[in-house]
């Protein structure tokens, strides 16, 4: 049975809509319009990602351990696999992307799949920046964006100041 869950978890940055089946976080989306929620219908793989993504927020998680999937071409999925690739507070530019996949110029189809991710955060495409340095392309919009790699930037300085002691 391919049951589908639906969580809404707060954030610094804003309400997060996270989607599940029985096995996996499907998607983990910026709520934009309260009128469009749905009714909450929780499970063990939701539960598990709001602790993780609250952990992720105070500061106490760079890696997420909950299992996801997301539909989308073998494209896509070679695109999100290579952001999970991406570390805790490091960027990485589109065209960097679009190399380490074997073709530089395949950076505007690396962007667009960036594009089409629904699991925010854990998948990372906030880390995709343009290859000037530039904050640029994050459907949760771009101050959302800087908000997360200030924030991962922010600890993980502090995890390399504690590292000194």
């Amino acid at each position: 049975m391919n049951d589908k869950y639906v969580l809404y978890s707060g954030s610094p940055i804003g309400q997060i809509k996270i989607t599940s089946d029985n096995i996996a976080v499907n998607s983990i989306l910026f709520v934009f319009d309260d009128t469009e929620l749905e009714p909450e219908s929780s499970n063990d793989v939701l539960h598990q990602c709001k602790k993780e993504l609250n952990e992720y927020f105070s500061g106490k998680r760079k890696e997420f351990t909950v299992s996801i999937d997301q539909e989308g071409t073998e494209f896509q999925k070679e695109v999100w696999n290579e952001l999970l690739n991406i570390p805790f507070g490091k960027t990485k530019s589109y065209l960097d992307m679009a190399k380490n996949l074997g073709d530089a110029n395949k950076i505007r189809a690396v962007g667009s799949a960036n594009g089409k991710n629904q699991i925010s955060i854990i998948v990372p495409c906030h880390r995709v920046i343009g290859s000037n340095g530039e904050l640029i392309g994050y459907a949760g919009g771009l101050w959302r964006k800087e908000w997360l790699l200030k924030h991962e930037r922010e600890f993980s300085s502090f995890e390399m100041q504690m590292d000194l002691f």
